[in-house]
C-alpha cells in the first residue's frame, strides 16, 4: 500500500451523484485530505504525476471511494465526458467508506 501524501491535489469523480459531493469530501477529509486540496474533477483541466484520483465507486450506486494515484498523463484528444482524463494512467491505492 502506497504512503498517502495528504498535501497533494485531490479530483474528485463523483459519476454525475452530484447529490454526494458534501458526503464524498466529507470522507476524504476524514481520511485525512485537506477540503482546500479537493476539487470537482473537470473533462478539461488534469492533475499532475503523483497527485490523486478519488472517484465514487461502484456506479451506479456506490458506497466507497477509490483513491488512485496518477503515475502517468499522456496527451490525447479529448473524448466526451472524460476528457484529457483518458490520457491518465493510475493505480488503485487505497478505498475510503462513504458512510
Amino acid at each position: 500500500m502506497t504512503d498517502i501524501d495528504t498535501q497533494k491535489d485531490v479530483y474528485l469523480f463523483l459519476h454525475g451523484k452530484m447529490g454526494l459531493h458534501e458526503k464524498a469530501v466529507n470522507a476524504l477529509v476524514s481520511k485525512g485530505f485537506s477540503k482546500e486540496k479537493i476539487s470537482m474533477a473537470l473533462p478539461t483541466k488534469l492533475g499532475n504525476v503523483g497527485d490523486y484520483m478519488a472517484m465514487l465507486w461502484m456506479p451506479p450506486n456506490p458506497d466507497h471511494i477509490k483513491i488512485q494515484q496518477i503515475i502517468k498523463i499522456e496527451k490525447v484528444e479529448p473524448e466526451g465526458m472524460i476528457g484529457l482524463w483518458k490520457g491518465v494512467s493510475k493505480e488503485d491505492i487505497d478505498t475510503v467508506p462513504l458512510g
